[in-house]
Formats: C-alpha cells, structure tokens, sequence
C-alpha cells in the first residue's frame, strides 16, 4: 500500500522540519516544497506557520498559498493549518490595531486574547464536538499551545456551509477556537507536531483519511 504524499508549504514561516519529521512518522511521504504544482496535487497539504498574522500572509501570497489553498478545496483535497497556518485560514487578523486580509477560508478576525498572562505557552485540554474524527478517541488529552493570538468567537451565519463546521475550544483566559474540521479544511492552534502522543494520534488520523 503507498503512503499518502503531503507537502507541508514553505511560505517562510513554520516550524517546518519538525512537522516534516511528525508526518512522516504518522505514514506519510512528506515534501516540504514552495512548488505550487507539487503542493496541488498531493494528497494533503499542510499549511504551518508561526509568529505574525501578517507575516505569514505575506509570504503565503508570495507562493500563491491563498489560491492553491482555494483550488484544493475546490476539488475536495484536504488541507491542514496548525498554529498561525490556522489562523490565516480567517477573514482577518488584528494585530496592535492592525488588519491585515487573510485567506477567507472562514469567517471571523484573529484577535488578542484577553489574559493575564501572554503569550498562552503551554499544555492545555480542549473541548472537542461530538462526531469530530480529528478527535477521536483523545478525550481528556492535552495539547502544546504557544500563542497570544486567536480567534475569540465563531459565528458563521446560518446559511453558510462553514455553520455545520466541526469547532474545538480551549479556554485561556477566556475560550477560543482550538481546532476546526469543515468538509477538506481542518486545522489546529495548537501544535500537534510538539504534542507527544496525543497530537502523534491526531495526524496519523488526519494521515489516514487522505
């Protein structure tokens, strides 16, 4: 049986050799690559990425990251965001006053957390929906988060096909988006790659569907 192929998405921002090395061991046959054609057409795409909002947009347009991750979905071919390669999957981001357009894969802004203590560095639990297959046996597991930033409220109007989505939540200081699968596109505040065996678990199931 052939592994799955995954390309994890070089725009210049994202832990990429140790989500490399996490994909890998969950079975795939990973390419980390800026090529286009080749993040088109593999089975799974991962989008990583760390530090700023508009940062990481920026380098995303620079490898036509907003369109190819339009094109996959179009055909139903999976993708995965972790961490800020969640977060630029929304509408926007707003960081120190400042918006900068994001992908629009889903509606809501990347704001702020309101806590006391930032950035949010560390293990934490998170709440998953009933029926999440990302989830799927890892009740009560704990994952690596490192963030100041998040989506604070997701509110997608009714007759919007992202209203049936998938939403993870994990509270710091107030809750916030942890996780989302919608139909191909799924993604991850946190970072599975640095989770031990909970997050192991979860990409070899996201591995498993391609």
């Amino acid at each position: 049986m052939t592994s799955p192929t995954v390309v994890v998405l070089d725009h210049g921002s994202g832990n990429l050799r140790s989500a490399e090395r996490a994909l890998a061991r969950a079975g795939a046959t990973v390419t980390v690559t800026a090529c286009y054609d080749d993040a088109l057409q593999a089975d799974g795409l991962v989008v990583p990425g760390v530090g700023a909002f508009a940062a990481c947009m920026a380098g995303m347009r620079q490898v036509r990251g907003p369109e190819l991750v339009g094109r996959r979905l179009a055909g139903g071919r999976p993708v995965l965001g972790i961490c800020v390669g969640m977060q630029v999957l929304f509408d926007s981001g707003d960081e120190h006053g400042v918006v900068t357009d994001g992908c629009g894969e889903w509606p809501g802004t990347v704001e702020r957390l309101a806590a006391d203590v930032l950035p949010h560095m560390g293990w934490n639990t998170v709440t998953s929906p009933e029926g999440s297959r990302l989830f799927a046996g890892l009740t009560g597991e704990r994952f690596y988060f490192v963030h100041s930033y998040a989506v604070r409220r997701w509110q997608p109007p009714p007759s919007e096909p992202t209203a049936a989505a998938l939403v993870t939540w994990a509270e710091h200081g107030e809750p916030f988006v942890a996780a989302v699968e919608n139909g191909p596109l799924s993604a991850t505040q946190f970072h599975p790659e640095k989770s031990g065996d909970a997050g192991a678990e979860l990409l070899r199931t996201w591995v498993t569907s391609l």
